[in-house]
């Protein structure tokens, strides 16, 4: 799920206007998985993980909110890490200069530039303008919040995940990123320097 979710996009209705962004950025956390939230014990603000496959899960960090897709038989996940924005005939430009308000640059006034508006799973969440308090723990509504298939499959490249703590990272390579938008990854594993096989793996795309 983390793989097929890159490249769909996200619509999410706000004040009349339907935001977008291209999911480029997912971590997948699995069963018996050291680093996943359910791993340490089930509590209410964790129970969306264990609600049916599709169920909205989303919680506090340090830096905002974070919104993850419950999946498989429980308690699974996909962190929904970073996006770009999407502006066409359903997210015009007025939806994107609505996104630029809720996530300004860090002076409060001036724009990000747009390849990192959705750079991060906490900035992804601004931009869409989605809460832990509104959203963790329901279902995606097509009038009001909604995750639209993609139409084509983009090149992905499989890489370690983010900001784990040694004891609980296993060195799973499943941060899943858009090789074509990996600019607008949270940290791009295409960046200078980098080599394949040791930085980052190549997906192959699957028939059918």
């Amino acid at each position: 799920m983390a793989r097929d979710l890159i490249g769909c996009l996200l619509r999410r209705q706000l004040d009349g206007l339907w935001l977008g962004a291209r999911i480029v950025e997912t971590e997948a956390y699995g069963l018996e998985d050291p680093a996943s939230h359910a791993h340490l014990g089930r509590t209410p603000s964790r129970e969306p993980m264990w609600m049916p496959p599709g169920t909205i899960y989303m919680y506090h960090s340090r830096a905002g909110a974070s919104l993850n897709v419950s999946c498989g038989t429980g308690p699974e996940a996909v962190l929904i890490k970073a996006g770009v924005p999407v502006v066409d005939a359903k997210s015009p430009k007025a939806a994107l200069d609505a996104m630029h308000r809720l996530n300004p640059a860090p002076d409060g006034q001036s724009r990000r530039p747009e390849e990192r508006l959705c750079g991060g799973q906490t900035l992804l969440c601004r931009s869409l303008g989605l809460t832990v308090a509104e959203w963790t723990g329901r279902q995606f509504d097509r009038d009001l919040f909604y995750i639209e298939a993609r139409t084509v499959t983009p090149p992905i490249v499989a890489t370690l995940r983010l900001g784990l703590r040694p004891e609980r990272d296993d060195g799973r390579r499943s941060r899943y990123v858009d090789r074509a938008l990996a600019v607008s990854a949270t940290s791009n594993p295409l960046r200078h320097g980098a080599v394949a096989g040791r930085d980052y793996w190549e997906i192959e795309p699957e028939e059918g």
